[in-house]
C-alpha cells in the first residue's frame, strides 16, 4: 500500500471551551490540488494553519513522508503559502520580492537569478521585474505572492482564500493561471476557498467543511452528483428541496409523498427511511424538463417567472402547497415557447436524479 505524502490524521483544535476542529483526517497524495471548502467559521482555515505550523493542533498529527511536523517550527517545514493580502515587500521591486526567501536561505546569486526568472516567466510577469508593487494590479501583486511561494521549491504549496479580494473576471483569469501552475509544476496545493465554483473548477478533489468536521471527500463530480448530506447538497450547485413523505423503499428506490399529494416513485434510496418519516426531496434545477419525456416524473405547478439567459432559461415554478421550484433546463431541452406552454400546467423531472434526505 502506497503510504500517503501528506496525511493529516485526527485533528483537533479547540479554543478554550470552542472546538474549531473535530478530529479531521485527511491523507493527501503528492501532486493533488485539493480544496478545503465551506462556509466562514467551518474549520477549513485553521486545519490549513496547523499544516503551516502557525498553529498547534489541541491533539493529533500532521505528517509529510510519514514524518511528523509538529515540532518543526513553521519556517522550517518549507511549505509554501499565499495568503488573501499578497504580503509583498512595498519596498523591494518584484524580481526582489520573488528573489527574497532565496535569499534568507543563503542560496547563491546565480541559483537567485535563475529561479527568479524562471518563476517570473511562470507568473507571465517577466517585463514587470523592475517594478513595485504598489504600481501593480491586485491580480499582478497576487502572481508576484505566487511566484514567490513557489521560488524555493516547495513540496506544498497552501494557499488560504488567495482570491477573494478580486473582482469575478479577474478571479476567473487568476483561477486559469493557478490550474496552469499546478499542471506545470505538480506541486501539491491545499487550497482555502468558501466559493463553491473556485473550488469546483480548481480542484481534483475537495474536502467540506461543516462546524469543524469534513461533511464529505471526493471530486466535484461526486460532491455535485452523490452528495452524502442535505448539507453537501444545498451547499454545491443549486438545489431545490421540497418537504417529502416517505412511504416505503423497495430494491433502493423509494416511494414519496409530497406536500402537494404528488406521488413520486424510483427516487434513489440513499438513507434508510421508516414508512411515514418526514424527508426532503431534492432536484437539481437542470434536472427538471418543461415538456414530459418517457419515465419522468410531473408536478402541477404555476409558472411564476421566466426568463432566458441563452445558454439556459430559468423559471420559477411554484407547487400546489406554496413550495416555489428553481428550473433551469439547458438551451438543447428547452424551446423559447415551452415555458409559455407548462404555465398553469406541469413541469418534469426524472426521479433517479433526485435525493432523498432525512428532515
Amino acid at each position: 500500500m502506497t503510504r500517503p505524502f501528506l496525511s493529516i490524521r485526527a485533528v483537533r483544535k479547540a479554543f478554550g471551551a470552542f472546538v474549531a476542529v473535530h478530529d479531521v483526517t485527511i491523507d493527501v497524495p503528492k501532486g493533488e490540488f485539493l480544496t478545503f471548502l465551506g462556509p466562514s467559521g467551518s474549520g477549513k482555515s485553521t486545519t490549513l494553519y496547523a499544516i503551516a505550523g502557525f498553529q498547534d493542533p489541541t491533539s493529533g498529527d500532521v505528517l509529510l513522508e510519514d514524518k511528523s511536523l509538529l515540532a518543526v517550527p513553521s519556517h522550517r517545514r518549507n511549505i509554501g503559502m499565499v495568503f488573501q493580502r499578497y504580503t509583498l515587500f512595498p519596498h523591494l521591486s518584484v524580481a526582489e520580492n520573488v528573489a527574497f526567501p532565496l535569499r534568507v536561505r543563503g542560496r547563491p546569486d546565480s541559483e537567485v537569478r535563475r529561479k527568479v526568472a524562471d518563476m517570473l516567466a511562470l507568473v507571465r510577469l517577466e517585463s514587470f521585474a523592475g517594478r513595485y508593487p504598489g504600481a501593480l494590479s491586485g491580480g499582478q501583486q497576487q502572481r508576484v505572492a505566487l511566484a514567490r511561494a513557489l521560488a524555493y521549491d516547495p513540496p506544498i504549496l497552501l494557499m488560504d482564500e488567495p482570491l477573494s479580494a478580486l473582482d469575478k473576471k479577474l478571479r476567473q483569469e487568476i483561477q486559469a493561471e493557478i490550474r496552469r501552475i499546478h499542471r506545470e509544476t505538480g506541486v501539491t496545493i491545499l487550497y482555502v476557498t468558501h466559493d463553491q465554483e473556485e473550488a469546483l473548477h480548481l480542484s481534483d478533489r475537495i474536502a467540506l467543511f461543516k462546524e469543524g468536521r469534513i461533511e464529505q471527500i471526493g471530486t466535484g463530480e461526486d460532491l455535485y452528483l452523490r452528495p452524502a448530506s442535505e448539507f453537501v447538497a444545498g451547499f454545491i450547485g443549486n438545489s431545490n428541496f421540497l418537504t417529502a413523505e416517505h412511504l416505503e423503499t423497495e430494491n433502493g428506490t423509494a416511494v414519496v409523498r409530497l406536500a402537494d399529494g404528488s406521488i413520486i416513485k424510483g427516487v434513489k434510496a440513499t438513507h434508510a427511511l421508516g414508512h411515514g418519516q418526514k424527508a426532503r426531496l431534492m432536484v437539481r434545477p437542470e434536472a427538471f424538463r418543461l415538456m414530459p419525456a418517457p419515465g419522468n416524473a410531473s408536478l402541477a405547478v404555476e409558472i411564476v417567472d421566466t426568463a432566458f439567459f441563452g445558454d439556459r432559461r430559468r423559471v420559477v415554478a411554484r407547487t400546489g402547497s406554496g413550495e416555489e421550484i428553481d428550473v433551469r433546463p439547458t438551451s438543447d431541452t428547452a424551446e423559447p415557447g415551452d415555458a409559455d406552454s407548462a404555465s398553469g400546467q406541469q413541469i418534469f423531472f426524472d426521479p433517479a436524479a433526485a435525493f432523498l434526505f432525512p428532515a
